[in-house]
């Protein structure tokens, strides 16, 4: 940790000590600013690009904040209007997704902290960084500025405020003096951004950020500097030794690879050695859907025939009551946190568990892999030979059988491994981004690079890829982002204030609702539970109609968005060009409603 610089700022500590001494705030107006302007100045300063705020009364000091920063030029985060707190924190999701930058978001006192719950349960679990902030309503009813001042002053306060995200968030704190503003956002910070990250959130009552706060010293770079663990390099080594012994050692990977580099180096390794990699569950992609060695989604037979797994970054590499390793198989577990120990029950075996940044951890394997391959004899390489000649056959066929059958899925209607199908062929050789929640699957899909691919959160708080898709635009505007969902996901998204934002921030994002009028994920956990169940023989399964389906398109037209209806999948491709077009030309919104099966 490196000590602040401006603790021995005079003028801070004679600020400092004004407030203490009587709490008037005796410096001079030129130097300090309001603590809700501190506040933001200090997130600029520690790297905040957005600021995705859901206003209300508690709100006046952070308003005045940003009228005072303007006017004095100070250098500010850009404060975004988000009209829904789920599109605030999905928003603040998908921008770290395309930057690896935490973001902030800043929500109503109790009321909109509860909306943001959700949102903080999908960052927690995915172990993405979001500095979370709500107003807490005054503590004072009078005489102090900043007190309450009408009846929801009194309707909204909690005896515990944090409380509603505190199970999902890595540290919580409430701001009790403007002086601390500095110290708690690094903090905030660095906590968040530290291994293995997560949302943090900080309440903070109106009548502080009314109160004047020192305004040296709130550009200087940040006094505290994120924890970032690496994997032991023994067990790496250990590692190393298991995978290069192995006779069929599969990997399994659900978080991606951390970095370029990272996605490279597996997929070399994949190769090399003639490992399978299959992608169970995937919230983003570890390794190109075409690769020789990519198993596709489903973990039978591979993981039941394996003697090493190597998981990688896996919440859970398979279901435990469907698929079982060998009882001699060895299984290594790599990730920021691996034994993922956030959830109370999680009973995966792990006979080496290498902790740390996720990148690195794979690198690492891969160089250690990289100099027994050079040491390698005739043993090694035949036991990789016969991999190949075994693995790649089985995986060429079965990825064949997913396109054949996504290309018979056509016709009135079409199937979702259809659509997915026409989708790849639309976006074609484009710098394309694809977020899928209960939306096209991945398997037909044809991906290469790293960030092409990211899946609703484990936690499934639902109406998260709309928001975050307009979080990856804002980002990358040059970039397609496609946003993929099912129906109930597009309803429980807040449709229409997504599509507000992204109007009102132009951003050209390709939004397309799967509609089989019913929660197909619902449907199928009853018919994975009762197969034969009195539900899998009714013509309506009780809880999971959407029935009467609403016209989506109607929505997105309300915010001017280009819209096309399409139940024909013979008439998909054609519309899906003219929708990417519009995108890439006119640089606004578009949305198609793909009517698809139950």
């Amino acid at each position: 940790m490196t000590p602040r610089t401006d603790d021995a700022d005079p003028a801070a500590s004679a600020g400092a000590e004004n407030r203490a001494g009587n709490g008037a705030g005796e410096t001079s107006a030129a130097s300090t600013i309001t603590a809700g302007g501190a506040l933001l100045a200090r997130l600029k300063a520690v790297g905040v690009d957005y600021i995705f705020a859901n206003s209300g009364t508690d709100f006046p000091p952070i308003i005045e904040g940003l009228a005072e920063a303007a006017a004095r030029n100070v250098e500010l985060p850009q404060a975004l209007v988000m009209p829904h707190e789920s599109a605030a924190m999905g928003m603040a999701h998908g921008y770290y997704l395309a930057t690896g930058r935490a973001q902030a978001v800043m929500a109503h006192t109790n009321v909109g902290l509860a909306n943001c719950a959700i949102g903080a349960i999908n960052a927690a679990t995915e172990q993405i960084p979001v500095l979370l902030f709500s107003g807490r309503t005054p503590v004072l009813e009078q005489g102090r500025k900043g007190a309450r001042t009408v009846p929801i002053g009194w309707g909204q306060e909690m005896r515990d405020q944090s409380a509603l995200v505190r199970e999902a968030c890595k540290w919580d704190y409430e701001l009790r003096f403007p002086e601390q503003v500095p110290d708690v956002v690094d903090r905030a910070h660095a906590i968040a951004n530290s291994t293995p990250r997560g949302p943090v959130y900080v309440s903070l009552p109106r009548e502080t950020l009314c109160e004047p706060c020192p305004s040296e010293g709130l550009s200087r770079p940040a006094s505290m500097a994120p924890a970032r663990a690496r994997a032991d390099a023994g067990a790496v080594e250990a590692a190393a030794d298991l995978l290069a012994a192995a006779e069929r050692p599969v990997i399994v990977a659900q978080r991606g690879c951390g970095s370029e580099a990272a996605f490279a180096a597996l997929s070399a390794l994949a190769r090399d050695w003639a490992i399978p990699v299959l992608q169970y569950w995937a919230v983003q992609l570890a390794i190109p859907t075409d690769h020789p060695m990519a198993a596709g989604a489903d973990p039978s037979p591979w993981i039941e025939e394996a003697d090493v797994i190597l998981a990688i970054d896996c919440i859970a590499p398979w279901s435990p009551d469907v698929h079982r390793p060998a009882e001699g198989c060895r299984i290594v577990h790599l990730g920021e946190d691996p034994l993922s120990g956030r959830f109370p029950v999680r009973n995966f075996r792990s006979d080496l568990s290498l902790m740390g940044e996720v990148a690195d951890g794979i690198l690492a394997i891969a160089a250690a892999m990289g100099r027994r391959r050079e040491q390698a004899g005739h043993q090694a390489g035949g036991r990789i030979e016969r991999r190949r000649r075994t693995a790649g056959p089985a995986i060429a066929k079965a990825r064949a059988a997913v396109l054949a059958r996504a290309e018979a899925g056509g016709g009135l209607p079409m199937t979702k491994d259809h659509a997915s199908l026409c989708l790849s062929r639309a976006i074609g050789d484009r710098r394309a981004t694809v977020l899928s929640e209960l939306g096209c699957p991945l398997s037909p899909l044809s991906l290469r690079e790293p960030g092409s691919w990211y899946q609703e959160p484990h936690s499934g708080g639902l109406g998260w890829s709309f928001p975050a898709a307009l979080g990856m635009s804002l980002a990358d505007r040059g970039r397609l982002v496609v946003a993929t969902m099912g129906d109930g996901s597009y309803i429980f998204s807040n449709p229409a204030a997504c599509h507000q934002i992204a109007e009102a921030l132009a951003l050209p994002v390709l939004v397309l609702v799967l509609n089989n009028g019913e929660w197909g994920a619902v449907r199928q956990s009853v018919l994975g539970i009762y197969p034969d169940g009195y539900a899998s023989r009714t013509n309506t399964m009780p809880l999971t109609s959407l029935a009467p389906t609403p016209d989506f398109t109607k929505i997105a037209q309300a915010s001017r968005a280009w819209t096309a209806l399409v139940s024909d999948g013979a008439e998909l491709p054609g519309v899906l060009a003219a929708a990417i077009g519009h995108v890439e030309t006119r640089r606004t919104q578009a949305l198609v409603e793909i009517r698809v099966r139950p």
